[in-house]
């Protein structure tokens, strides 16, 4: 917990005979990672459909 702490709040790497084991990313980050990747995920999805018919409904014809 000490290396993770002198991280300062900012992602450590974990060495293992100077090779990467693992990263620890503090929550925050781990968060903002995870709402980054949905967006990009979602505009992707929305990209993909952009090119389908757009179908008018009313709220009260549901």
């Amino acid at each position: 917990m000490g290396t993770v702490a002198a991280g300062e709040g900012f992602p450590v790497a974990i060495l293992n005979r100077n090779q990467p084991a693992f990263y620890c990313v503090p929550a925050k980050a781990y968060e903002a990672l995870m709402n980054k990747l949905e967006d990009m995920e979602l505009n992707a999805i929305a990209d993909a459909r952009s090119s389908q018919a757009v179908i008018k409904v009313k709220l009260d014809e549901l």
